[in-house]
């Protein structure tokens, strides 16, 4: 054997058990960086719950609250609610990273200071709402008039409505997915004291287009023209405020007939303002609620009946009835948005031909077609999720001149096959609450 190679495979052989040795390590740190990379930021989102008083603003802070966490799962942040307004007292953003105010604002004197030293030592905020009406913004001019700009609470769109919206500033992270012109979801909308587009710590989002006046259903409660901002920042600090966040409700029968997280567009601020606020990494994914994409039946939660169109029918005129779920594409739909929270109902054997409310009745006990799609707001639905997983099925046409929404609704809570599905008031009922089952 050569002398002079065995130093040099004894040299090889210890830079080889190094590099064994090393590996591990380097393994290690690289899924440490991953670790820290990937760490969750935390959202504490404060509300008041019913002591609020208006009813429509807790079932807004109620939805918002089953939507959260599910939208953090995806998003990569932690959801915590809370009605201890005094957790503001002592808050730094080490703790929690993004604040909501989701039905209301701090109102003692400790509350509002521990918020302020919050965000001027590095917190960030999402406000909706109700957050911002006060009628006397001087009694916290740091908040109203400083932080937020808008002063008082000055009028009011009545009853709640979608909005046709501007984005005013595309670069910004927040609006980064949201279309030049969108659709939200159903408000109340307030206007305010001050014009912040004379204020230049403020950066306007998104403003009301003049294609939405008259804005409201109360032609005496209506905006019918002038310059309203719905969404803005303060470029001093890591904040967003939203103006929507109040539901349109039956406050009768205490439910909600709209849901603010039905819009797309709107939804994908919302997420997008809150990575922004965060720190998390952007995000591309779907924003839609239900896949438009994918076919499903819709069953009746109460009776296990499925929604069918009778005969298997795929032309105009076609009734939609119940009858027993038997897996055929006669009951197979598919949900497509076509104006902010507002969807078209296909059915899967005719795609074109989609739920219409015959006669473009908003008259309660209307009878329930297919119809060839042609944009009719007799065409068009919104999803109203239920604490339950199910949802009830909403008509947009149904608040013309009546002022209250119409639901699908299986006519007398009838069990029976062959029944021709019809529209009802909102109510609440277990014949208009409806399950969304994935087919293949």
């Amino acid at each position: 054997m050569n002398a002079g190679y065995r130093p040099a495979k004894i040299f090889a052989l210890v830079v080889s058990l190094l590099l064994l040795i090393a590996a591990p390590a380097s393994a290690q740190a690289v899924r440490q960086s991953k670790a820290a990379a990937a760490a969750p930021f935390k959202v504490l989102a404060f509300y008041t719950g019913p002591a609020e008083g208006d009813a429509a603003h807790v079932s807004f802070e109620t939805e918002a609250r089953t939507w959260f966490p599910k939208a953090g799962s995806q998003n990569n942040f932690t959801f915590t609610a809370t009605t201890n307004w005094d957790m503001l007292n002592t808050l730094t953003a080490s703790q929690y990273q993004v604040v909501m105010f989701l039905d209301d604002a701090p109102h003692s004197a400790a509350q509002r200071t521990g918020f302020q030293k919050y965000m001027q030592n590095g917190g960030a905020f999402f406000g909706f709402h109700v957050s911002a009406f006060t009628t006397n913004g001087s009694e916290w001019d740091w908040f109203y008039n400083q932080f937020l700009g808008t002063g008082n609470f000055e009028t009011n769109t009545w009853g709640p409505a979608t909005a046709i919206l501007d984005n005013d500033d595309p670069s910004q992270p927040a609006m980064r997915r949201v279309p030049a012109k969108f659709t939200s979801g159903s408000s109340e909308w307030y206007s305010w004291q001050h014009d912040l587009r004379q204020n230049s710590n403020i950066d306007i989002l998104a403003s009301v287009d003049p294609a939405s006046f008259p804005l409201g259903t109360d032609s005496s409660q209506s905006w019918t023209g002038g310059y309203y901002p719905i969404l803005w920042t303060n470029k001093n600090y890591k904040m967003l405020y939203a103006n929507f966040g109040h539901n349109d409700m039956n406050y009768t029968a205490n439910i909600p007939t709209s849901s603010t997280f039905a819009s797309p567009s709107q939804d994908a601020f919302i997420i997008d303002g809150l990575l922004w606020l965060g720190g998390g990494a952007q995000s591309d994914q779907s924003t839609d609620q239900v896949s438009q994409s994918s076919w499903f039946t819709v069953v009746n939660a109460t009776n296990g009946k499925c929604v069918d169109a009778r005969g298997a029918g795929t032309t105009s005129g076609t009734v939609i009835q119940q009858y027993t779920c038997n897996s055929s594409t006669a009951q197979n739909f598919q949900f497509q948005y076509v104006d902010g929270p507002y969807l078209r109902i296909n059915n899967r054997n005719n795609p074109v031909e989609s739920l219409d409310v015959t006669n473009k009745s908003t008259a309660d006990n209307a009878p329930i077609q297919l119809w060839t799609y042609s944009g009719g707001k007799n065409q068009q639905w919104q999803l109203v999720p239920e604490s339950s997983g199910a949802y009830h099925i909403v008509n947009r046409n149904s608040a013309a001149g009546q002022g209250h929404m119409e639901c699908l609704t299986v006519p007398g809570s009838s069990t029976a096959d062959s029944v021709q599905l019809q529209q009802a008031k909102c109510s609440g009922a277990a014949s208009q609450s409806f399950k969304l089952v994935a087919q293949s």
